[in-house]
């Protein structure tokens, strides 16, 4: 008569290891910068776009019976052209193809993730142009150190609060730079880090305090937050706020610290407030010489299946006008 006891089935029938049939993905959060990105689609060769650009009209005092005066019209011209290159790549051996219980799913894995990796550099790059530096080697960024005032409003400015922490002060600061500057006041947004949500989230105003009521008109973020994904539940000074953790530090070299009209910070980041009112006056554009391409084949020499994502395009600041970057401290939470 044979049997099964625990000892015996320990030792040999029972599996040391279990595994499933399912691999653990990492999460990922929500992309939007390329939406609010002017992207030219006539571009049919070379690396560079040039787009001429007019001034306003003169309109002088007249005297009767005097000549008419008459004035040109400025005219100046904006170059564009074509700085990234970038790629990705997988591989697979033919002998980790037969062998590894989960070769199909990381195989199919590969163009996906490639394509996720490119969408987060092209997100990165784009906020990047709110920083303080020349980060595509073509020029027309905001300086750093400086408030970049455009009609006696400052363009960049280091939050008011207390360590550099962002205030409903400097959102109301924002629309007025925007109104200064004769930038509709429609569609309004800003894109702003996570510490800043948490900064609104906390405020006396949501929260209340021991010698503040709280203001009724911000009392459903109690139950919600004020952010739910990428937009804000509440409308501030009418900008829609939206959270990116792809904010680009401060500073000339992008390495958090600035100091603008004497107020010096580190650890912060370039938070963006613009119109989205229309296409042609957003501020950032940009090209795609060569949009994502993904090319396959069998390496019969290395024996594997290689996968490639290649992708050419471009981004500049196109309307300074429209951006106004407030500089907070992320660490402040």
């Amino acid at each position: 008569m044979s049997s099964l006891t625990t000892s015996i089935t320990t030792t040999h029938l029972t599996r040391s290891e279990l595994w499933t049939a399912e691999l653990k993905d990492i999460l990922e959060d929500e992309l939007a910068a390329q939406s609010y990105v002017r992207w030219f689609t006539t571009f049919p060769d070379g690396e560079q776009l040039n787009i001429p650009s007019i001034g306003e009209g003169t309109v002088r005092d007249y005297a009767e019976d005097t000549a008419v005066v008459y004035d040109p019209l400025d005219t100046g011209e904006f170059t564009f052209t074509i700085t990234e290159y970038k790629q990705g790549g997988n591989y697979i051996t033919r002998k980790a193809r037969q062998d590894a219980f989960y070769s199909a799913q990381l195989e199919a894995s590969f163009v996906p993730k490639q394509a996720r990796a490119l969408a987060e550099v092209v997100e990165t790059d784009i906020l990047s142009l709110a920083a303080g530096a020349n980060v595509f080697g073509q020029g027309g960024n905001q300086a750093a150190n400086d408030n970049n005032s455009i009609n006696n409003a400052e363009h960049r400015y280091v939050a008011s609060g207390t360590n550099q922490i962002m205030e409903l002060q400097d959102v109301a600061k924002a629309l007025y730079g925007l109104k200064k500057a004769n930038v509709p006041g429609s569609s309004l947004l800003a894109i702003v880090d996570p510490s800043v949500e948490y900064r609104i989230n906390t405020l006396a105003n949501v929260l209340g305090s021991a010698s503040q009521e709280l203001d009724p008109r911000f009392q459903s973020l109690l139950e919600t937050g004020v952010g739910n994904g990428m937009r804000f539940i509440r409308n501030i000074f009418g900008f829609n706020f939206f959270v990116s953790n792809y904010l680009s530090l401060a500073g000339a070299t992008q390495n958090g610290s600035e100091t603008i009209d004497t107020v010096a910070g580190t650890n912060m980041k370039c938070n963006i407030f613009m119109s989205a009112a229309e296409e042609r006056i957003v501020p950032f554009v940009g090209a795609w010489r060569q949009a994502p391409m993904v090319d396959s084949e069998f390496n019969k020499d290395m024996q594997r299946e290689e996968y490639v994502t290649t992708a050419r395009y471009g981004l500049k600041l196109f309307r300074p006008e429209n951006l106004i970057v407030v500089l907070s401290d992320t660490t402040q939470v």
